[in-house]
């Protein structure tokens, strides 16, 4: 064994050490490999040169622009969640399918999917599933196993149904692994793999998710519905009120992941649409005086866009400057109107609250995904400077089982990683270790991220560390017990995993839509 291979697995024993000592995840990912880093440069282990780069890949990290769309969809996602759009949606959904068993359940799974499609905010979904449908599931006699499990899992269809955090980050970083691995297989202008491309990829397999839930759900209840159902309290709603309660949502998911799967705008530029629009349904639900305006601007704003697309509006140029012919003035005022009017929203959502609070929360979500990713750029750097990516293309190269034997090995590491880190920790240590190396096969880099995006799933739901059961358990009641959670996640990671390998079996699942559309 080489001395390269020994300080690895010092280094990557504290890094486990530091997070398992309750050391916060930033400064173990960063710290301890610096550590031991230094402590290699002392008996000529080591070059610290490799520190150079630390501030160029920061300088890259804060300027990519798709990284940009991080912070705008944490924020859209926090404004739809104050705004309680969220909650209007479940109650009548699952007022409108029914008080049995099955109709809360399946009612549950549906508004995590179109919460998912909007916000992907998984610690405020679960919180307001929790909340809102954990007493209603037992009142209507679905045990505490189910209603755990169901809404921990329903809470995490947010990272793979699109637009989704993790797949952005995955986009950043299989599009760095693909391009790499393309040079060096001798192909210096390679396609280049877009966040679209991950959205599209991730769609169908997203769906799946949600099929294989919501059939789970009425498989287990579904003998249950006679009595239980019928001792619920139940409500009424109108197809006016469902609607009403949908629509808003609906018109977002059309307007964000439309716009990028049809190719009108990149992700950030959709994310941009996005905090717009959650900024209007945010006033809408807070009262008649903020919802005119919002509603005004909101059909003002479609109105600019299809008389723009039309080629009514606009401005004229002549001789590269602004030709103030009628056409330009009146789009130039109805832009301004339009804008004068979303000023007058976000300061009345400024005064009460709303949008205050979303932005503090935003700054602290979006704080600490960058800083872990700026913590892992350090600790691959060190990785690399033990030779560590050489070591690891020669271990899976001796894999039996050619890229197939890499891509199991690596789904595993992801897998039982998951146990103990977060997703932004996995996406940037792993990829860039394997990403290369396995990319220059013939693996879809779109087929190999929506893989990575689905075992990420089961690290939200996997003890000790799953986020998702650290969220549940802040609203569950006393009754229900810490190790009764860990139990009833156990059959929707295993659903989890069988997604995955219905897509690692069925390749088409992520790769046909990209391919149609792109």
């Amino acid at each position: 064994m080489s001395i390269e291979i020994v300080w690895l697995l010092v280094m990557a024993l504290a890094v486990f050490a530091c997070i398992l000592s309750g050391v916060p995840v930033l400064l173990a990912i960063a710290g301890a490999p610096t550590l031991v880093a230094l402590l290699a440069t002392s008996l000529g282990d080591f070059d610290l040169v490799f520190f150079q780069a630390v501030p160029q890949r920061i300088f890259g990290i804060m300027t990519n622009p798709l990284l940009l769309a991080v912070p705008l969809f944490v924020l859209m996602g926090l404004l739809l969640e104050k705004s309680q759009q969220a909650e209007r949606m479940l109650k009548s959904l699952s007022a409108a399918l029914g008080g049995n068993q099955s109709a809360l359940a399946l009612s549950v799974v549906l508004v995590s999917a179109l919460i998912a499609a909007s916000t992907g905010i998984i610690g405020a979904t679960i919180v307001m599933l929790g909340s809102i449908m954990l007493p209603a599931l037992l009142k209507a006699g679905v045990d505490r196993h189910m209603s755990s499990g169901l809404i921990c899992a329903s809470g995490t269809l947010g990272q793979i149904i699109p637009p989704s955090i993790v797949l952005i980050l995955l986009g950043d970083q299989i599009s760095n692994a693909y391009f790499e691995a393309q040079q060096e297989a001798g192909n210096f202008a390679p396609d280049p793999v877009t966040v679209g491309d991950l959205f599209a990829g991730a769609l169908l397999p997203g769906l799946l998710l949600v099929a294989l839930y919501a059939g789970y759900v009425v498989f287990r209840l579904s003998r249950g519905d006679k009595e239980a159902g019928q001792k619920a309290d139940r409500e009424t709603v109108s197809a006016g009120q469902l609607t009403a309660a949908i629509a808003p949502t609906l018109g977002l998911i059309v307007a964000v992941l439309g716009s990028i799967l049809i190719g009108v705008a990149t992700p950030t530029e959709a994310a941009s649409v996005g905090v717009a629009g959650a900024l209007l349904i945010a006033a809408a639900g807070q009262g008649r005086t903020i919802a005119r305006p919002a509603l005004f601007c909101a059909l003002l704003a479609v109105a600019l866009l299809v008389l723009r697309q039309a080629g009514i509006l606009g401005l004229d140029f002549a001789d590269g400057r602004i030709s103030w012919t009628f056409k330009s003035a009146i789009s130039v005022a109805a832009t301004a109107a339009a804008l004068g009017l979303m000023l007058a929203v976000s300061a009345s959502l400024l005064r009460n609250g709303v949008l205050a609070s979303a932005l503090r929360e935003t700054v602290t979500i979006t704080g600490m995904i960058f800083g872990i990713v700026i913590a892992a750029s350090i600790l691959s750097l060190v990785f690399r400077g033990f030779d560590g990516d050489e070591h690891v293309a020669e271990l899976l190269q001796s894999l039996p089982g050619g890229a197939y034997g890499m891509l199991l090995l690596t789904m595993l590491v992801i897998f039982l990683l998951g146990f103990i880190l977060e997703f932004v920790e996995i996406i940037f240590i792993v990829v860039p270790i394997v990403g290369p190396i396995i990319l220059q096969t013939d693996i879809s880099p779109v087929w190999f991220a929506v893989l990575i995006a689905l075992n990420l799933q089961t690290s939200f739901l996997t003890p000790p560390f799953g986020f998702a059961l650290f969220y549940f358990r802040s609203v569950a009641p006393a009754e229900i017990r810490t190790s009764q959670i860990y139990v009833a996640v156990i059959p929707f990671v295993a659903i989890q995993l069988a997604a995955l390998g219905l897509v690692a079996i069925f390749p088409a699942l992520a790769t046909w839509l990209p391919e149609v559309l792109f």
